[in-house]
């Protein structure tokens, strides 16, 4: 009896074991793809599309793009970042853990936006944000962190080349990505905000008030670059295949995007 009951653990531990090793295989296949911030509601779109299409998941992690490079070169395991400034891709691909230097997959447009109720009105000219800063109507002002997100630096240049960013100094409400920066802008604590056009298009945001689209020659542009890291695995490989297809290009377009090489 004593040896049948040690077969028969034995035999219990290596199905065990083989049922852990089933699971952990699932879940590396299973990648975490870093995204800008502002790519979520397209992305949301996209990785579900994606799913429907493949019959593959991906794990995907919003945030600003410039903590996302710092983690990345600490050693967190994303397979492929989306980021919403290339320069941070190309600081990967130079690090040596980046594929290769990436492809632009879309550009972004920066939005004046003011909530409902304000005191502000959303005008491209930024006309009322200045006369608003001169009669005291704007006490809080969102804008994402320079540091840290794409849409927060050319909201930085923006302001700036306007002659409007040592105005805002003590008046600026900011934001750790630009997410934030848009909760800032629409929760009535700030009378406005710079935020991401993709993100103002979402209906849960566009109902909370009006924007106007802030002309592209006064930032640098938005190249939003995308690369694999060089631990990517097939599944990766398949969603930035993917993200390179004609049914993701409609999907940006419709998230406010505009796709390198077409019209806007």
């Amino acid at each position: 009896m004593a040896p049948l009951a040690r077969r028969l653990r034995s035999l219990a531990l290596t199905m065990a074991l083989a049922v852990t090793g089933i699971a952990t295989s699932a879940a590396a296949q299973t990648p975490q793809i870093a995204v800008a911030a502002s790519v979520k509601p397209a992305m949301d779109e996209l990785a579900a599309a994606f799913r429907q299409a493949t019959d593959q998941e991906v794990s995907v992690v919003y945030g600003a793009s410039g903590n996302f490079t710092r983690q990345i070169r600490q050693g967190a395991p994303f397979q492929l970042f989306l980021s919403a400034d290339e320069g941070f891709i190309f600081q990967l691909a130079d690090a040596g853990l980046a594929a290769d230097r990436g492809e632009v997959y879309a550009e972004g447009r920066l939005v004046l936006f003011v909530p409902n109720g304000s005191s502000l009105k959303a005008d491209s000219a930024l006309a009322d944000l200045r006369a608003g800063l001169v009669d005291g109507r704007v006490t809080r002002f969102a804008i994402a962190s320079p540091e840290h997100a794409p849409y927060g630096r050319a909201a930085e240049q923006v302001l700036k080349g306007q002659g409007l960013w040592e105005p805002l100094q003590g008046r600026l409400a900011i934001g750790e990505d630009i997410a934030q920066a848009v909760r800032f802008a629409t929760s009535g604590s700030a009378q406005g905000g710079l935020v991401a056009h993709s993100l103002v298009l979402a209906p849960q945001v566009r109902a909370l008030g009006s924007f106007a689209l802030v002309p592209a020659e006064w930032h640098l542009p938005l190249r939003q670059r995308m690369a694999l890291m060089k631990t990517a695995g097939p599944v990766a490989r398949d969603f930035h295949a993917y993200l390179r297809g004609p049914e993701a290009r409609v999907i940006f377009r419709r998230h406010g995007f505009l796709i390198a090489g077409e019209e806007s």
